[in-house]
């Protein structure tokens, strides 16, 4: 089946890596034009020299500012939201309004509160589309390995999962994900969290925590537990530690293996060729790219493919199959739960129970209310 896809949201030079944007629209378009069966016939971005410059790269014949109008007359059915996560929710609702539309793939963190999260689900139930969060990392190497020797008994039945990062949001919504994926979607029951915010810390235009700790449990008896830190240690070593009765799997180690496990007493490390961010092409493709890449009509391999493209593919695949996507909207939205849980935890100065019965987004509500170490709007 062949579709076509528009883009909501350029960005601006696709090279940029900083907390203003990553130009994930053209990581996304990377991922459609390696299908044959995907044609990107639109983008739209309120910038109109971002979408220019990404049309001019992807070969698009039709640009707008107004993404309703590019909804209406270009009629995609496949649709890429790449902007900042405050804005998520209302684009989202939009696609999967428009007539034309069978499949909305949104950039991650889902949104900045609660109800949005939710909404964006529900609307896209009630139109029959699919929706997809690029939680790409579902989809890596070692996080399918993982789970395979997890669900095999190789370290015995899961008790705890345990994992680091910079932020419980931005980044940490990533974590949270695969705990889910872990767990078979096992109901979360409570969360109890801490956190400090040293200063303003905003991720495109969205505010997170600068140091936290987390305390979770699942209905299956799993507990989770999570560290994050802009700078300084965090409590937990490695990204993810699934511990086990009989051992222990950690993917993205602390010496940089990207997936180890531990049964009797020593890590053994496992290649996966490639590591929980994406593809790491080893030394002599690299070395070949380098000598011959000027060189015309030298045949050296592809590019390994990305785990957003992956994604992508994933998501092309499950529309025409008609299978939910292992990132769906509906799956993804239990880990973002846990989020705005741990939030609410601190807010609230104890445990909360689930399901989340707020709507907003207690940080920004600690933040207004001057309760974050000091700050105030």
């Amino acid at each position: 089946m062949s579709h076509q896809v528009a883009v909501i949201g350029t960005g601006a030079d696709p090279e940029t890596r900083d907390r203003d944007g990553y130009a994930m629209a053209y990581r996304h378009a990377s991922g459609y034009q390696r299908l044959e069966n995907c044609t990107i016939v639109a983008c739209a971005d309120i910038i109109r020299e971002n979408a220019e410059a990404f049309a001019d790269h992807h070969d698009v014949d039709n640009v707008y500012e107004d993404h309703e109008a590019m909804l209406e007359e270009a009629e995609p059915d496949i649709v890429s939201i790449c902007v900042p996560p405050a804005i998520h929710a209302d684009l989202v609702v939009d696609s999967a309004e428009a007539p034309s539309v069978q499949a909305v793939h949104c950039e991650k963190p889902m949104a900045t509160t609660w109800q949005d999260c939710k909404r964006m689900v529900t609307v896209c139930e009630r139109e029959g589309v699919q929706l997809t969060i690029d939680h790409q990392r579902r989809l890596s190497e070692p996080v399918r390995r993982a789970k395979s020797m997890l669900d095999s008994g190789r370290i015995g039945e899961l008790k705890r999962l345990e994992w680091s990062e910079v932020n419980l949001f931005d980044a940490g919504t990533h974590l949270f994900d695969l705990c889910d994926h872990f767990v078979d979607g096992a109901r979360a029951e409570w969360v109890l969290a801490a956190v400090d915010c040293s200063h303003e810390n905003r991720w495109f235009g969205a505010l997170n925590e600068t140091r936290a700790i987390a305390n979770w449990r699942y209905a299956d008896g799993t507990m989770g537990f999570a560290s994050t830190a802009e700078e300084g240690d965090t409590v937990v070593e490695p990204y993810l530690r699934i511990v086990g009765e009989e051992g222990a799997i950690e993917i993205q180690a602390e010496d940089g293996t990207a997936l180890r496990i531990r049964t009797d007493g020593g890590w053994k490390a496992i290649d996966t060729d490639e590591n929980v961010y994406g593809p790491t092409p080893g030394l002599p493709s690299a070395a070949l790219r380098k000598a011959t890449g000027y060189l015309p009509g030298v045949n050296w391999p592809p590019a390994p493919q990305t785990h957003y493209e992956r994604a992508i593919e994933h998501l092309v695949t499950s529309l025409d199959g008609g299978e939910e996507p292992i990132i769906s909207g509906r799956r993804v939205l239990r880990g973002t739960e846990l989020t705005f849980a741990s939030w609410e935890s601190a807010r609230r100065r104890g445990r909360v129970h689930l399901p989340l019965d707020i709507s907003g987004n207690p940080l920004e509500k600690m933040f207004e209310a001057g309760q974050l170490a000091g700050l105030s709007k």
